[in-house]
């Protein structure tokens, strides 16, 4: 790779300067972060709850709505943004200090430990600090450019992960927080709302996957299993509620076979409420102006 025409050192020529370089230490973050007008992290005190795919299928959203957008897979343990975009075997190009993103379209990049694992069978056995210091290499070492929107999937819990994520972030970063109806993840994600503001961040809303069954028949949607869970948590949280998203077997199916739904589904009744979903992210102010 010639140059890193992409981090936040990078002169107006696209190479890097000799004596300034790829910075070390906070100065090096926060011009970094500087250029990211938002950061969006989705996560989840539950797992199972279908978090990656409504992260995935966000920055997609974004990005084909001509958003120039950034997806960052922090799950160590279970890096899947890769297969869900058809991006296994993929690998971003090195500089002495940067890496770059992987393309998976002209808006948007991807960045992801899968990408840098030799064998993808192999077990990540790793401490907390270790995650630590490659989730914050991941946002500062990563020619990431100029963004409206990072978007990052966080692993299930509020452990280091999540932690990492909008402790890097900073206060600016919003939190999507993913439930699927039943108590038993209520009571998970309940737990996750708290931690966000405990932290110093701030949720932007509230998912509810897998409500109801979008019928691939009749396009319509039953419920036949609870639905309205993670709306009446947002009410009792007092966050916003970003909507419901069925259970739809063409959701499954697209992730397996490595297309995003809302590339090729957006016009059915699942692809609709995805689209709900990212309005209110399309009309946030620009953040970055807050750390400058």
């Amino acid at each position: 790779m010639s140059g890193c025409s992409g981090c936040s050192s990078a002169a107006p020529d696209g190479s890097c300067s000799s004596s300034a370089g790829c910075q070390p230490g906070d100065e090096k973050l926060q011009k970094t972060l500087g250029r990211i007008k938002n950061k969006i992290v989705v996560m989840s005190g539950k797992g199972g709850v279908g978090k990656t795919t409504v992260a995935t299928n966000i920055a997609v959203a974004l990005s084909l709505q001509g958003k120039k957008v950034g997806l960052l897979d922090v799950d160590v343990h279970g890096p899947s943004v890769p297969r869900l975009l058809s991006l296994k075997g993929e690998k971003p190009h090195m500089g002495d200090e940067c890496m770059e993103p992987v393309p998976w379209s002209k808006n948007l990049s991807v960045m992801s430990l899968g990408f840098l694992l030799e064998d993808e069978r192999q077990a990540v056995i790793w401490r907390g600090p270790v995650k630590v210091g490659l989730i914050k290499q991941f946002v500062e070492d990563v020619m990431w450019g100029d963004l409206d929107y990072l978007v990052v999937d966080c692993p299930p819990g509020t452990g280091d992960e999540p932690l990492s994520a909008l402790q890097t972030l900073g206060p600016t970063a919003l939190a999507v927080v993913v439930t699927t109806p039943q108590g038993v993840a209520i009571d998970d994600v309940r737990r996750s709302l708290s931690f966000v503001g405990q932290v110093g961040n701030r949720v932007l809303g509230l998912v509810e996957n897998m409500s109801g069954f979008a019928c691939p028949d009749c396009g319509s949607v039953h419920n036949i299993f609870n639905s309205g869970g993670g709306e009446e948590l947002a009410k009792e949280a007092g966050v916003q509620f970003l909507g419901r998203i069925p259970m739809d077997p063409e959701v499954a199916h697209s992730g397996d076979e490595g297309f995003p739904f809302m590339k090729v589904h957006k016009e059915t009744a699942t692809g609709k409420a995805m689209e709900e979903i990212i309005r209110p992210m399309l009309h946030l102010p620009d953040m970055s102006k807050l750390e400058k």
